[in-house]
């Protein structure tokens, strides 16, 4: 393997260690995986709407809350409002200064939502769609 095929191999499987997308975090809660999903939104976007089963800790509140909320050994995936919001991505780095296993979920709330995924709000659970351009219809995962 030349440099540059070494140099890529390291870079793509430090970002998947990083990194993970809704149909992989639903796929993981699906066959009960053990980890905590958190939202990092602040309330009005909470209250707007929010994947099922997440817990709400604000970035702003992460350093405070999560030593005594969250155990230490519970591996902790972050996700906010979607691909043009770095919300999550300040939210794991707050996990990750405190010791936690973290990955982000990229695409966030909006690529959850437009998978169809389960979703809520603080009437209920909501039912949306599968945006096919997003998901695989009637699939868990694009299998890819």
């Amino acid at each position: 393997m030349t440099t540059h095929h070494t140099e890529a191999a390291a870079h793509f499987a430090a970002k998947l260690a990083c990194e993970t997308d809704p149909s992989d975090v639903h796929a993981d809660q699906h066959r009960g995986a053990r980890f905590v999903l958190v939202d990092s939104r602040g309330t009005a976007a909470w209250e707007q709407g929010r994947i099922t089963g997440a817990v709400h800790m604000p970035t702003a509140e992460i350093a405070d809350r999560a030593p005594a909320e969250i155990p230490r050994d519970l591996p902790v995936v972050t996700y906010c409002w979607g691909p043009g919001c770095n919300g999550a991505t300040r939210a794991a780095l707050e996990f990750a200064k405190l010791g936690f296993a973290v990955r982000e979920m990229i695409g966030g709330f909006e690529y959850w939502a437009r998978e169809g995924l389960p979703i809520e709000d603080d009437s209920g659970p909501n039912t949306r769609a599968p945006d096919p351009l997003t998901a695989p219809l009637g699939a868990i995962t694009c299998e890819c």
